[in-house]
């Protein structure tokens, strides 16, 4: 038995030398670090690349705007236009993005562009999750080797990036892989139960939105399109059309805007103080998820971080007209095709999207603060 506690007592002050060195030299092994602001960044950084690119091409398309169709280059006989381009560099726009998040030394973040784009190609459809897992590694093997020898210039890049598509070459086919079995699992479900899996997806998506984890990320890893993708957004509107509208005695116009089109994240500190305040968008998700997928057949099949963001400079609304219009290589891949979008349609999105939730919310929000649940201040923002 003592042989035992001293082999134990060995491993643990081996563990704690490795922490300390990690930590000295900026890894911190935290899952806060790792699932709340990495995460969040990733999903920053499609948006920035993947998402834009698909609102560029849209309103191109839609609008005939030369500048936006034009053919700015060509790679291997297929030419890309502005949009195009942005769609190409999602993965070095996620893994840059996740190297900021994590501090990476200029060195390390520059060297995770090949990293990231070598990952998206092999993962595939699931491409973001697996950017996302070999981001993170090899920008912590990089941090560990920075600055530590007088060529720091080679062997900092050579480590970062050799690490990174290497790791990328080994895993990121079978992450992808699997991240796209589970988004398909859940949107067949969805198809086979459309009133319970509305439910589901559209509470636990909205809910992932208002906690601090991205669940735009989230959306795009699993490449979350058709009815999902659709009971996806009708969540994420419940909870900032939502708690906007909630809070609206509080904070006013501002705070209309900031959470209506920004994040109900900012409730976070309130919804842990009162979590009853949480009650009504999470009612609303409940109650719209299933609307949009039994009744008005909601479906987001344009780029699937669109899926995760509500109305979140109105991505989620934007992400459902452009997958009308010209669906994503996700949706495409999905069996989605274009369609002309009736006056059901719009109806649709702008009731389960804006008007049932603010109402919903205003309603179940005046019963909570008659029976004493919600307070005088509960929803105040800082």
């Amino acid at each position: 038995m003592q042989k035992f506690k001293n082999i134990c007592q060995k491993l643990k002050n081996i563990w704690l030398r490795f922490v300390g060195f990690c930590r000295g030299n900026g890894v911190s092994l935290s899952a806060k670090v790792y699932f709340v602001d990495a995460l969040g960044a990733m999903a920053q950084g499609l948006f920035c690349s993947l998402l834009i690119g698909t609102i560029l091409d849209t309103l191109g398309s839609q609008l005939g705007i030369g500048a936006l169709t034009a053919t700015v280059f060509t790679l291997n006989d297929v030419g890309y236009t502005v949009g195009k381009c942005c769609s190409l560099l999602a993965g070095p726009a996620m893994a840059v993005a996740i190297g900021n998040s994590l501090k990476a030394p200029p060195l390390v973040l520059f060297s995770l562009i090949p990293v990231g784009f070598a990952t998206n190609q092999i993962g595939g459809a699931g491409g973001p999750l697996a950017v996302f897992v070999t981001a993170c590694i090899a920008c912590e093997i990089g941090k560990l080797v920075s600055k530590k020898t007088k060529i720091d210039i080679l062997v900092t890049p050579l480590v970062t990036v050799l690490c990174g598509v290497g790791l990328a070459a080994l895993v990121a086919a079978p992450i992808g892989t699997a991240a796209s079995a589970i988004g398909n699992l859940i949107m067949w479900a969805t198809e086979q139960q459309p009133f319970v899996m509305g439910i589901v997806v559209s509470v636990v998506v909205g809910i992932c939105l208002t906690l601090p984890i991205s669940s735009a990320a989230i959306c795009a890893a699993l490449s979350l399109t058709g009815l999902a993708g659709g009971a996806a957004v009708a969540g994420c509107c419940a909870n900032m059309v939502g708690f906007a509208v909630l809070s609206f005695k509080e904070n006013r116009w501002g705070g209309l805007v900031s959470q209506g089109l920004g994040t109900s994240m900012l409730q976070m500190g309130n919804i842990i103080r009162n979590p009853r305040i949480w009650i009504p968008p999470i009612v609303a998700s409940a109650i719209t998820g299933p609307i949009a997928t039994c009744i008005f057949g909601l479906t987001m099949n344009g780029a699937p971080v669109n899926s995760g963001m509500g109305t979140c400079g109105l991505c989620g609304l934007i992400g459902v007209w452009t997958g009308w219009v010209s669906p994503s290589d996700a949706a495409i891949a999905n069996g989605a095709s274009a369609i002309t979008p009736t006056a059901f349609d719009w109806v649709g999105l702008i009731l389960v999207c804006i008007v049932l939730p603010a109402v919903i919310c205003a309603v179940l929000g005046l019963l909570l603060r008659k029976i004493g649940w919600i307070k005088e201040g509960d929803l105040k923002l800082d």
